[in-house]
């Protein structure tokens, strides 16, 4: 049994889908990375387009040119990701237009104690910037932050002690 004569310039297409990603995938980002700039977007795009063929492989392996499929598939994802994102960049540039300058009046020994408060766990420093900046009751910082009051009530008394601790601390050196 003979092969059937192959088109000039025509693409073998393997029909086990890792042959087709491995052939595949370095050539849909080189595609992808043409139309986006970025080696990021690139393999981002590329990869969302093979999870897709992937998914529908029983339907897409027996196309005739699956490769075509593919290239589809990414060339739109990157364009719909380039409106995306340009539709993004006009609409934070008309935003930058209305934004109020913020300032804030801290001392040094302000910078001090909030640089220490960062420098505490991540629920205690949350805490403490809600309570003592928004002046938000134990209630409202619970509800905010998606913990029992308890826990607030707990995490802003261990952030008190740490930081009387470390501001005693900074006083005797």
């Amino acid at each position: 049994m003979t092969n059937p004569p192959q088109r000039p310039n025509a693409v073998r297409i393997p029909r086990h889908f890792e042959s087709f990603y491995r052939d595949q995938y370095p050539r849909v980002v080189a595609v992808c990375y043409a139309l986006s700039g970025s080696q990021a977007a690139a393999e981002d795009v590329a990869q969302e387009a093979f999870i897709r063929a992937h998914r529908d492989w029983e339907t897409i392996g027996r196309y005739e040119r699956p490769d075509a499929w593919v290239r589809r598939v990414a060339t739109n994802l990157a364009f719909s990701r380039y409106r995306r994102l340009k539709a993004e960049s006009r609409a934070v540039l008309r935003l930058a237009g209305n934004r109020q300058e913020i300032t804030f009046d801290m001392t040094e020994s302000d910078d001090k104690l909030w640089s220490k408060v960062r420098a505490l766990p991540r629920r205690q420093a949350q805490v403490i910037a809600l309570h003592y900046v928004e002046d938000r009751a134990i209630a409202d910082i619970a509800t905010v932050l998606g913990i029992a009051e308890g826990s607030v009530k707990s995490a802003l008394h261990k952030a008190r002690a740490k930081l009387a601790e470390r501001l005693s601390e900074e006083e005797l050196t």
